[in-house]
Formats: structure tokens, C-alpha cells, sequence
């Protein structure tokens, strides 16, 4: 143990912030002050209580309002006052993780994840390592942004069955996932899979009903705890039945999009509107079967304020949340 005698101004100093320190706990834990805001750090947590906590992307809120340029974190309070749990950063692209922390603690609304839509030019599936290579690095951007954000996973589009033969891209997406995950698990990030109009995993030119199992293979093949499904409820119902599909996933969805789709008008639409015929029904009974709990995003057009009221409730109501 050392003897050595701190100096008596160093003493006095730190005598003073030793009292500071102890006055503002008093204070926190008087209630009066959160111990996170005492100490000059914000920290945003989500609502808690709630199975599913709703969320739309980033990219759906409006980027100006009465001929002024919002920031990103006025934005995210729209969100907020627009009756949103969270926000998925979606943009994560534009962003240092540095933004994205400080965006999230100035508005006070919480960011669960992340993407980057750069992944459909630069996928895990093409023949060009350099490419791969730069897919990677989106991806570990993405991993950064949204831990720094304070989130739990980053989504992915692994990239198009039009690459290569489906053993050939699926190994070659297997490899460069494995190479993210030592990326993602000190982080705390899960890599979450999307399931998409990309030709992968489900035959894009036959009718339902398809079922998911080559989409569970290729995530199980991982046996790890850092992949899972980010399921986009309106993606496949062209294809399968998405009560179904959730069940057979289980544990492995971890979050979920949703948007409408209209298999009799073969079309897109708002989510529970009159072109918007999912079985939304099946789709809560099934979530309540796997035992769910987590994020919903919706992934539709929006706007403002109002545009994105109107898509919350619309999710409420789909998700009886």
C-alpha cells in the first residue's frame, strides 16, 4: 500500500469535490434529481411494462417543418409526441455514432436499432470480396451507431438471390456474418436477418402457402445467440401465412416490421386501412403464443406529426398494443 502524502491543495480540491459528489447523491436520491442527469448523463430507457412497444423508422419522420430543417434529434421528438415507444435509425448511414448518442439523449426518445440501407448495393452475397468487404463495414457501422444510440440490434438485408446459386451466396453470407459477430457481442448487438423481396429463402415466382424453413436453417446454422429474424410481417404474406411463419420462428423472431398488404389487390397499403388485408388476428394470436416481447416498426410513408399519429394508431390497432 503506498504511504505517499498527496499534497495539501490537492487534498483541499479533492475534500471539495468529494463534498459536491456527496451533495448531488443526496440530492438523486432525494428524487429530486435523476443520479443519471446529476452527474451531467442523460440516459433514455424505453416504457416498461409493455410486450410490444411500437416504432417507426427514422426515414418515415419528416425532415423539415414550416420551412425549417429539423435536426435529427427534433425529429426523434416528433416521433415521441407522435405517440412512438422508439425510434429504429434507419439512416444510420448519415450518422457517427457520436450523433446518434448525442441525438438521442437531447430529444429524450429512445432508439432500439439500426440499418443501413447501403446493404442492398453492397451485399454479403456478391462474388467480389471487395464488396463483402465494404457490406461488413456498413454493418459494424450500423453495430456501433446503435449501441452508442442505446440499442439492441442492427437490422440486415444479407443481399439477392440473383448473386449466385443458393448454396453458393447463402455459405458466402454465412462466412462475412460469422466475421461480425465478435464485432457484435461485446456491443451487446444482435444481427437481425430481414426476411425480403430478395429471392432468398422462398420461391419469388410460386403462390403460397410457403413456409419458412430455409429461412430457419440458414439462421440456426449460426447456433448463436447474436442471430436472429427481424420479421417483416407484410413482406410475406404474398408468400405464407405470417401467424404461421411466427410460430414456427419462436424465439428467433426478435423484432418485427410491418406494413400493409393486400394479396386481392396484390398491393401495398396502410397497415389495418381497406388495402390491408393481413390476418392481423392470427398475427397477435401467434405473438402471444411464442411469448413476444419486443419492438414493432412500421415501415410505411409518412410525414408529420399528424401522418405519424395516425400510423401509431393504426399499429395499436393491428397489434392490439
Amino acid at each position: 500500500m503506498s504511504t505517499a502524502r498527496t499534497p495539501a491543495g490537492d487534498s483541499s480540491l479533492n475534500r471539495r469535490r468529494f463534498l459536491a459528489a456527496g451533495a448531488l447523491s443526496a440530492v438523486a436520491v432525494a428524487g429530486r434529481v435523476p443520479a443519471a442527469e446529476a452527474s451531467g448523463l442523460r440516459i433514455v430507457t424505453p416504457p416498461a411494462g409493455k410486450p410490444i412497444l411500437l416504432a417507426c423508422k427514422l426515414s418515415m419522420i419528416a425532415k423539415d417543418a414550416d420551412g425549417k430543417k429539423l435536426s435529427v434529434a427534433e425529429r426523434l421528438r416528433m416521433a415521441g409526441d407522435a405517440g412512438f415507444d422508439g425510434v429504429d435509425f434507419d439512416e444510420a448511414g448519415a450518422f457517427t455514432p457520436e450523433q446518434a448518442r448525442d441525438a438521442v439523449r437531447e430529444s429524450g426518445v429512445f432508439v432500439h436499432n439500426a440499418i443501413n440501407h447501403a446493404h442492398w448495393e453492397h451485399r454479403l452475397t456478391n462474388e467480389k470480396e471487395e464488396e463483402r468487404k465494404l457490406s461488413r463495414a456498413n454493418i459494424e457501422h450500423c453495430l456501433r451507431v446503435s449501441h452508442a444510440a442505446g440499442g439492441s440490434g442492427v437490422l440486415i438485408v444479407v443481399g439477392r438471390g440473383s448473386d449466385g446459386p443458393a448454396d453458393v451466396i447463402e455459405e458466402r453470407c454465412r462466412q462475412e456474418i460469422k466475421k461480425l459477430i465478435p464485432v457484435a457481442a461485446p456491443l451487446g448487438q444482435m444481427i437481425l436477418v430481414e426476411n425480403v423481396w430478395n429471392q432468398m429463402w422462398y420461391d419469388h415466382d410460386k403462390p403460397p402457402e410457403q413456409t419458412p424453413e430455409r429461412f430457419i436453417k440458414f439462421i440456426d446454422s449460426f447456433n448463436s445467440p447474436w442471430v436472429g429474424m427481424y420479421y417483416d410481417v407484410g413482406n410475406h404474406w404474398k408468400y405464407g401465412q405470417p401467424g404461421d411463419w411466427i410460430r414456427a420462428f419462436g424465439r428467433r423472431c426478435v423484432k418485427m416490421d410491418a406494413k400493409g398488404y393486400s394479396r386481392a389487390k396484390n398491393g401495398w397499403g396502410d397497415i389495418t386501412s381497406e388495402n390491408d388485408d393481413l390476418p392481423w388476428a392470427d398475427v397477435r394470436k401467434a405473438l402471444d403464443e411464442i411469448g413476444f416481447a419486443g419492438w414493432a416498426t412500421a415501415e410505411v410513408g409518412a410525414g408529420g406529426l399528424k401522418r405519424l399519429t395516425q400510423v401509431r394508431e393504426q399499429m395499436q390497432k393491428a397489434f392490439g398494443a
